[in-house]
């Protein structure tokens, strides 16, 4: 099968590093053309440049209310089009409930669910013309939050309503809204949930993760590109009867049915 996106354009949010700079670079080897969004201008540039021609950057703080809108117009603006939005930004804070601050509240909400769902509402004429599909990253934290993740499950969960929402109202348009929810994903954050585990457990990186890997029953850890397939593959023809799916990617952590 040849390159299954050709002639997409696709806009990635926190695009810099991570999940989404993987699927920023495994939508563009199927064909399309990406637009990399994030706050790091030096990161996103050395994506890009790895990319090749067919990705842009666009920095900006998106929790910015004004910033996602721009986002969009600057995508339109320079290919003309857009087909996809995977909406990935956004981490929140993990801590004692009692400890978190309004102000930790709101910065998990502002970027991970304000700013994914303004770029979504700002993105949707051009999804309708080009019956265009939009990928939620989400976290199974949404369905097992747990007492340290009480920010991050919440946000999480208003993601997955919303994407119930979306997809009801995107299927007169011709717009298909799913979420990822991904596991322990080898990025950064696990890189330090590895390193305090290592103090935890006094062994060296790989016995933590062995440890860890055991203690909740996981197949592996992911890496970045489990999620960039999943995400190729849902926004491609091959994914094109998911609607309002939400797909647990975590190896079996999530024990819920």
């Amino acid at each position: 099968m040849g390159r299954t996106l050709e002639g997409k354009v696709a806009v990635v949010t926190g695009a810099s590093r991570g999940i989404g700079a993987e699927v920023a670079a495994e939508l563009a080897r199927e064909g399309a053309r990406v637009m990399l969004a994030a706050r790091s201008a030096e990161a996103l540039r050395e994506r890009a440049a790895a990319i090749g021609a067919q990705a842009e950057v666009h920095v900006a703080d998106l929790r910015d209310p004004k910033a996602p809108a721009a986002l969009a117009a600057d995508t339109v603006a320079r290919f003309g089009r857009i087909d996809i939005v995977v909406a990935n930004a956004g981490a929140t804070k993990r801590g004692d409930f009692l400890a978190l601050t309004d102000e930790d509240w709101q910065d998990g909400f502002a970027l991970k669910f304000f700013a994914n769902m303004r770029l979504i509402r700002a993105a949707w004429p051009q999804l309708k013309e080009s019956r265009g599909a939009v990928v939620i990253i989400s976290g199974i934290g949404g369905k097992s939050p747990g007492a340290e993740f009480a920010i991050g499950g919440s946000v999480n969960a208003a993601l997955i309503t919303l994407t119930k929402a979306l997809a009801d109202r995107g299927t007169p348009d011709g717009i298909r809204v799913n979420t990822i929810n991904p596991g322990d994903i080898r990025t950064d954050r696990l890189a330090r949930r590895i390193k305090a585990a290592t103090e935890r457990f006094g062994v060296d990186a790989p016995e933590a993760e062995r440890r860890m890997i055991a203690e909740d029953r996981l197949l592996r850890f992911g890496e970045p590109m489990d999620i960039a397939g999943l995400v190729s593959f849902i926004v491609g023809p091959r994914g094109g009867f998911l609607q309002g799916s939400i797909i647990d990617m975590d190896g079996g952590k999530l024990k819920s049915v």
